[in-house]
């Protein structure tokens, strides 16, 4: 089986065991929030049948690190000092309790960062890869542009780097590639796989919309997320009438109710037209990142 450097992102709500699953199986590396299976009991059957299904191959976990906000924090560690997933995702707060756990067992930890001095911060604890979130990403997108990004944190670290923010074909898996990037970190592309937990209606208007329909706003959360405009107008939210919020919110961050009627996509949504299954969006993007190296090799 071929080897994609594609890491599916974990996405709030939508990734499922199947997702996972289906995405290492052809080649990439499948990825689930811990907190899309509630409660504790669900997110142990996840990760056992994950485990059953993909035997050595790599997958991965994301765990909200941020103890405020995830109520399930010390459940959530438990979770993994028990079942050992490959690769362990973090998101906010400090990455260091569950490096000594995943490092134990022999596991890599990737941190997301959105700036340079957060990514000083994680690579000075030691996480084995950095996920550098730049401008397009769906849900909470990044300003920075991934040439600086990747060159500014290439100055003082030489872990995995991992680049996300609308990366949506095979090419763009080249590109990133070719930019310094060890994986590309996609979701969006994934949104309206048969295998996502999207509802139909989200389904559907992913594969409607385009770049247009992607708005960049902190008006939610007090945090920027990429929202898709459509979903607001749904809802009766003018999006013409939001105003900033006042204070950072990361509840929205573990509150199902706070996405469940405001659906996030990134930049690169415009590329995606219609339905298809994990398979089939794996094997598309790896004719066309193969295309695209020959391409390089070609105009070299």
């Amino acid at each position: 089986m071929f080897k994609l450097p594609v890491i599916v992102a974990p996405m709030f709500l939508v990734s499922t065991p199947q997702m996972v699953i289906e995405a290492s199986n052809a080649g990439a590396i499948g990825s689930f929030p811990l907190l899309n299976a509630r409660p504790v009991e669900k997110c142990a059957e996840w990760l056992l049948e994950i485990k059953e299904a993909l035997g050595e191959k790599p997958w991965a976990v994301n765990l909200i690190s941020h103890r405020g906000s995830n109520k399930r924090y010390d459940d959530d560690l438990e979770l993994i000092r028990k079942h050992q997933p490959p690769i362990v995702i973090t998101s906010l707060g400090s990455p260091a309790d569950v490096i000594e756990i995943v490092h134990g067992y022999g596991g890599l930890v990737y941190s997301d960062v959105a700036n340079v001095r957060h990514a000083k911060k994680a690579a000075a604890g030691g996480v084995d890869g950095l996920i550098l979130v730049c401008a397009g990403a769906g849900g909470h997108g990044g300003t920075l542009n991934p040439f600086a990004f990747i060159a500014g944190v290439k100055e003082f670290y030489d872990g995995t780097i991992i680049l996300s923010g609308s990366l949506s074909t095979g090419q763009d898996i080249a590109a990133a590639r070719l930019m310094g990037a060890d994986y590309a970190y996609m979701g969006t592309r994934f949104l309206a796989a048969e295998e996502s937990n999207a509802p139909e209606e989200y389904k559907d208007m992913v594969i409607e919309s385009t770049i247009e329909d992607v708005l960049y706003t902190d008006s939610f959360s007090g945090v920027h997320a990429n929202i898709l405009i459509p979903s607001l107008i749904k809802q009766g939210i003018d999006p013409k009438e939001l105003k900033p919020k006042d204070e950072i919110d990361l509840s929205h961050l573990v509150d199902v109710k706070a996405w469940r009627d405001i659906w996030s996509a990134g930049q690169g949504v415009t590329t995606i037209t219609k339905r298809e299954t994990m398979k089939e969006i794996i094997e598309a993007l790896n004719k066309e990142y193969e295309e695209g190296v020959q391409e390089l090799v070609r105009n070299d």
